[in-house]
């Protein structure tokens, strides 16, 4: 039995926790470049080039890219062969947060009870927390700052199973829409199509921790995130909601089986910051 301590689990979350904040992943930075180079208005090509700019400005100054510094959405997959020793798993990953957000400086926008006090906790927790259990004896750390002004703009729709392929596509489509300038485009979307209602949240939430032009494995959902992002780029929203070709930078969808009478479907946006990374503690 592999035994692995609160304490690196901790330090593991606050690393990362800091370290998305400060500048897109390179693969972000390549394909932001590549649409920017693509866009015909010089507006949407100048927001672009302002977008990686920023980048390079807040790497270089340790200031976060953005105000909205997010609520850490944490994905542990732990190997059944390990024992986490010396400590609370939520509390070390809380703690994380907790470090990470002080030494860091960054916004803390948490509020405890969502509808009376809203009272600001002071320090960016608690994290949203999911965990599984996987064969082996490591534990895949995931991290995710997720800010709201995205976050608001996602939707839940109980499709019947009769609308089908043409329905999901539909839905995913009006969100974008809906969502217009609100959630800062060139956005990413998750899709969670499957399971029950709240579980198809959860893998919408769960297609957002994909690396930026990473394929579906299924070919069939391979295709139809392409031809999404195609029709999402047809919208001309673009870059901040002021009109061009990029509105969209990806779109990724996960699934997973659901009930005969139902379609449960899940459009979880994010913006292009797309704040992640992964660790894997052995």
């Amino acid at each position: 039995m592999k035994k692995i301590t609160a304490e690196r689990i901790k330090d593991a979350v606050k690393e990362a926790c800091l370290s998305i904040q400060y500048r897109y992943s390179p693969k972000m930075e390549e394909t932001l470049n590549s649409y920017m180079n693509k866009e015909e208005s010089g507006l949407a090509k100048n927001i672009l080039k302002i977008l990686l700019e920023n980048s390079d400005t807040a790497s270089e100054n340790r200031l976060p890219m953005c105000q909205d510094t997010g609520m850490i959405v944490v994905r542990m997959t732990i190997g059944q062969e390990v024992q986490i020793v010396d400590g609370s798993l939520r509390d070390a990953i809380n703690q994380g947060v907790r470090e990470a957000y002080d030494v860091g400086y960054l916004r803390k926008s948490i509020v405890d009870d969502p509808i009376f006090d809203r009272k600001n906790t002071k320090d960016n927790t608690p994290a949203i927390i999911y965990t599984d259990i996987a064969d082996g004896d490591e534990i895949n750390i995931e991290v995710a700052a997720k800010g709201f002004g995205s976050e608001n703009m996602s939707a839940l729709k109980m499709c019947k199973p009769s609308e089908g392929l043409n329905g999901v596509r539909q839905f995913v489509l009006d969100t974008v829409k809906k969502a217009g300038p609100n959630a800062c485009p060139p956005l990413i979307v998750g899709v969670g199509v499957g399971g029950t209602m709240d579980y198809a949240a959860v893998l919408a939430k769960k297609a957002l921790f994909r690396e930026i032009g990473e394929e579906n494995p299924d070919e069939r959902y391979a295709k139809l995130e392409n031809e999404l992002l195609s029709e999402i780029n047809e919208l001309g929203i673009g870059p901040q909601g002021l009109g061009g070709k990029t509105t969209a930078l990806g779109v990724f969808i996960e699934h997973y089986p659901t009930h005969i009478a139902s379609m449960p479907v899940v459009v979880n946006i994010n913006c292009h910051m797309a704040r992640h990374t992964k660790v894997v503690l052995k």
